[in-house]
């Protein structure tokens, strides 16, 4: 199987030169994703809306890629802030709790752009029927 790129059309993708995923195969490497809520192109002023739409947008991608947010073997979450991390756990939750990815988070001093809180990247792999 070739290598894929899965984009979300967003012109900054080719100038800045990334995917919002990539497909290699049975795996899937979705980039660093933020909260934007790409219907309305908006930032929510919260981290668990923010996270939220970080799964939601990374969910489009592995489908788009022909995958399962069950096939996310693994997560990186970047948070801004330790006092969101409570926040940010409830969706991790929520969204991976029965999936349960070897995960890692992050505290940063900050994102591309001071609203953004939260940005989570994940690797999946394609199971075997």
């Amino acid at each position: 199987m070739s290598r894929r790129l899965i984009s979300t059309g967003s012109p900054l993708e080719k100038s800045v030169g990334y995917s919002r995923a990539v497909i290699d195969g049975d795996f899937a490497f979705v980039a660093g994703t933020t909260g934007y809520d790409y219907t309305t192109m908006t930032m929510p002023s919260d981290v668990t809306s923010q996270s939220r739409n970080c799964f939601k947008t990374i969910a489009a991608a592995l489908k788009e890629g022909g995958f399962e947010m069950a096939d996310i073997v693994r997560a990186t979450y970047y948070v801004t802030d330790a006092s969101y991390i409570d926040a940010h756990f409830a969706v991790c939750g929520e969204v991976l709790g029965d999936i349960r990815p070897a995960a890692t988070l992050l505290v940063v001093s900050a994102l591309a752009k001071p609203e953004m809180k939260v940005e989570i990247e994940v690797t999946a792999k394609r199971r075997s029927a």
